[in-house]
């Protein structure tokens, strides 16, 4: 695996992998993946396109190699085209999600029970608050989760969540539905509970662990990693 740092104007990802069609990168949290209305510059995209010129107006001009998104506060492996070629293919996979597999770790008040289990749910907008998504009955697209509970220490469990569709916000609007929100999560989750942690999280606990796709070149499967950063992996000991 490539592992190397693209940086510009003080700022770095880490670059997973890098061939002739994608590029593969450990989004850290807080970082913007593309330009939006508030934030003109020093997204993901912006640090890309300094690293690699080629990727402009792969996709489109405003979000040049975007396949797939994070959320801002999501950390962890997302996939970038470096061709329109590539980008083409990748779309057709993401967005029939039959190839691709996308694995997340999240930090939970509480463990589900049972340890293992999947959530098929609609999720559509919540009525009334255009920032929200929420298990809706009709009006939504059909959202599948999959979880396992990989350990737990006090009022906290450490889940690994495999997901087969990519709805906005899927994975911290079913944990909340099932009632074990993810820590730190400041729209579906439980402030209160945040509060009484030793060390309250500065931002929902969710990292997008692995990513298995069909390469848009060789048509192969490959697969790829982001380690879990320190909030990840020390929150269920302080």
């Amino acid at each position: 695996m490539n592992r190397r740092k693209a940086a510009d104007g003080g700022d770095s990802l880490e670059i997973l992998h890098e061939d002739a069609d994608i590029i593969v990168v450990s989004k850290p949290a807080g970082m913007i993946v593309h330009r939006a209305p508030g934030y003109p510059d020093g997204t993901m995209c912006d640090l890309l396109l300094a690293r690699y010129p080629e990727m402009a107006g792969v996709g489109s001009d405003e979000r040049p190699g975007v396949v797939h998104r994070l959320d801002r506060e999501t950390s962890g492996v997302m996939v970038f085209a470096r061709t329109q070629r590539a980008y083409l293919a990748l779309r057709r996979e993401f967005e029939s999600h039959g190839h691709v597999k996308k694995t997340y770790l999240a930090v939970l008040h509480g463990a589900p029970k049972p340890a293992t289990g999947t959530l098929r749910t609609l999720i559509g907008r919540k009525p009334f608050d255009a920032k929200r998504m929420a298990v809706v009955e009709r009006d939504g697209k059909p959202a599948v989760t999959h979880w396992t509970v990989l350990a737990r220490h006090g009022a906290l469990a450490l889940v690994e969540f495999v997901i087969e569709t990519g709805r906005t916000h899927q994975i911290r609007v079913h944990a909340a539905h099932i009632g074990h929100p993810i820590a730190g999560d400041p729209l579906y989750g439980d402030q209160v509970r945040d509060r009484s942690l030793a060390s309250p999280p500065r931002r929902p606990l969710l990292h997008a662990v692995e990513i298995s796709f069909p390469h848009p070149a060789t048509h192969r499967k490959v697969t790829f990693a982001s380690a879990p950063p320190p909030d990840i992996i020390y929150a269920q000991t302080r």
